[in-house]
């Protein structure tokens, strides 16, 4: 049942969206575990890596700051700096985008980038350098957008933040290196096992709002999908598109298309989240289908080279 499990994770994903959508009343439930849940994900990610799959070196490390830089701070000033000079930044929906665009990689980048074929070691290190460099990369571009309030109080939730992984992270690091938890491949796919049960999970409460807004304003949820979908497909496309084939391929198509947004949710002013509740959640879609749809992207990439 758990090599069952491991291998179904991908399609264990919209399953939890569906359920989601379909039962608010558990969704509601579900919310308060959003939070640990996420923890022990990111415990898991560096718990099935270990320590070789974090050492990169120099050269690497300035490869995996040089992207989040460009992920984190060139791309949504891209975006941010046109809308501002048209006066159309203060939109819940470019205000969305720009949020997204800015955010570190999504916490659980490692578990998708498994589901999806790659290698979890690269997702698993760019979202702990992007999440270090957040500080210095949301600072240009709040800056742009006053709605977004003072970016002090995100540097506090980002330093919270890498607190946790730091206690995570090293608790993990310290049952492998002491050889508590070995790196067998039993081992690894109960672990993947674990992954895809929590996912599918998580995501039940975190469309709470989606499924309220379906049901009472559909055309706005629908406009919101569209939206969240061309932006979280289409950096993945365009990752797939620039990179090179090999193992860090599908990790960095990851990380690219999902961010970790909903850290910006408790420290926003509450006129702004409530504006971007609905974004945030249908954000949830395009990540949760990622194992399904980034394999096929790369697929036809790689034919049409051939």
């Amino acid at each position: 049942m758990i090599a069952a499990l491991a291998r179904s994770g991908r399609w264990m994903l919209p399953g939890g969206l569906a359920i989601g959508l379909a039962s608010p009343a558990l969704a509601e439930a579900m919310r308060p575990t959003i939070g640990p849940v996420v923890v022990i994900l990111l415990f898991l990610a560096v718990l099935r890596i270990g320590p070789e799959g974090l050492r990169i070196g120099r050269a690497g490390l300035m490869r995996a700051g040089l992207r989040a830089l460009v992920l984190q701070l060139a791309l949504p000033l891209a975006v941010a700096l046109p809308l501002a000079a048209l006066g159309l930044l203060q939109g819940s929906f470019a205000l969305g985008a720009v949020l997204f665009l800015c955010a570190a990689p999504l916490t659980g980048a490692a578990h998708f980038a498994i589901m999806a074929g790659g290698d979890p070691a690269p997702a698993l290190r760019q979202t702990v350098i992007g999440t270090a460099l957040l500080p210095v990369t949301v600072v240009p571009v709040f800056a742009l957008a006053p709605a977004f309030g003072g970016a002090s109080e995100v540097i506090a939730a980002v330093l919270r933040l890498l607190a946790v992984i730091a206690v995570a992270g090293g608790l993990a690091l310290l049952l492998r290196s002491r050889g508590i938890v070995r790196g067998t491949p039993r081992v690894m796919t109960v672990i993947d096992a674990i992954a895809a049960v929590l996912l599918a999970a998580v995501v039940i409460g975190i469309m709470s709002a989606v499924g309220q807004t379906l049901r009472d304003d559909p055309a706005m949820f629908w406009r919101a999908m569209i939206l969240v979908c061309a932006i979280g497909f289409g950096l993945q496309a365009l990752a797939v598109l620039v990179l090179r084939a090999g193992p860090e391929r599908p990790a960095l198509a990851v990380v690219a298309g999902n961010r970790n947004v909903a850290l910006f949710l408790g420290v926003l002013p509450t006129a702004v989240t409530d504006d971007l509740l609905l974004l945030i959640g249908c954000f949830q879609v395009p990540m949760y289908l990622t194992p399904l749809v980034l394999p096929r992207l790369i697929a036809f990439r790689d034919r049409r080279l051939c």
